[in-house]
């Protein structure tokens, strides 16, 4: 655990904590009080509605954060910011939500909404995978497992590619799909393929690098072929420069970069399947 850090702050222009106008309340509100300001306000959206039934789906109030409403005429509260969750509330049959109750008129609502949804910090895919080993999760620790098998580290926040080390990788987001699509064997067959050759170096563990290595293994294991056979070939192959052909030269019209390596590959080691 740490406490709040200041230190890196100091000198830092912020407004007075005496000029930052009433404090809110917090209150638990009936979501029939509880309205929607279509002057500012999104509707929601056939994405929003998947967001809402996807938070219905795994409801829970310790996910749930206070809904942020204004007083209006009537005794209502306008929605600032939590109009998915608590629709996803209202879904699973509560009648009410924690609400932070802000003094604001429509023009402030307005900013507020601005403030709130404009100046979110977006939370990396490392960061969430860090938290969701954390939690136990199953997905996330079977990943680590099996970049862990093959002696790839998965970095906790981003670093730049060049500043990374030999076996160090912020692919998260292909090592889900190619578990998920492929199977564990495939998935450290592919790594072990970067990090059991001359090609466990810096910035060699992209994303593009790590999901045509994972879907090759797959193919040379569907062939039969061992995974000994599969790094002695792999050896044989500089995969940074035929990932920069691959971009250079074999890409198509918005062809991934990864789909336009697999062929370049396939071809190298003599596999067919990948047109």
């Amino acid at each position: 655990m740490r406490p709040i850090d200041l230190t890196g702050y100091v000198g830092i222009e912020a407004r007075p904590a005496a000029e930052s106008g009433p404090a809110p309340q917090l209150q638990w509100i009936a979501i029939t009080d509880l309205v929607v300001d279509p002057a500012y306000q999104r509707d929601i959206t056939k994405q929003g509605r998947r967001n809402v039934r996807a938070i219905a789906a795994a409801f829970a109030w310790r996910y749930f954060s206070p809904v942020v409403v204004a007083p209006v005429p009537g005794g209502r509260f306008a929605i600032v910011d939590g109009q998915h969750r608590t629709t996803a509330a209202a879904l699973c049959g509560h009648e009410s939500v924690p609400c932070q109750i802000i003094q604001a008129g429509p023009g402030e609502q307005a900013q507020a909404f601005m403030a709130v949804n404009g100046a979110v910090t977006r939370v990396n895919s490392l960061a969430m995978h860090k938290a969701a080993l954390a939690a136990g999760d199953k997905v996330a620790c079977e990943i680590e497992r099996l970049a862990s098998a093959a002696g790839v580290s998965i970095l906790r926040y981003p670093v730049a590619e060049l500043r990374q080390k030999p076996g160090q990788t912020m692919a998260i987001g292909a090592l889900r799909d190619l578990a998920a699509d492929v199977g564990a064997d495939a998935v450290i067959l592919g790594l072990r393929g970067v990090m059991e050759t001359g090609n466990a170096v810096v910035g060699g563990l992209t994303a593009p690098i790590v999901k045509a290595m994972g879907q090759l293994a797959c193919l040379w294991l569907q062939s039969g072929h061992t995974a000994d056979d599969f790094i002695a070939a792999i050896g044989k192959i500089v995969l940074i420069r035929e990932a920069d052909k691959a971009v250079r030269n074999d890409r198509q019209a918005g062809e991934a970069v990864h789909t336009a390596l697999l062929r370049r590959l396939t071809a190298k080691v003599g596999l067919r399947g990948v047109a």
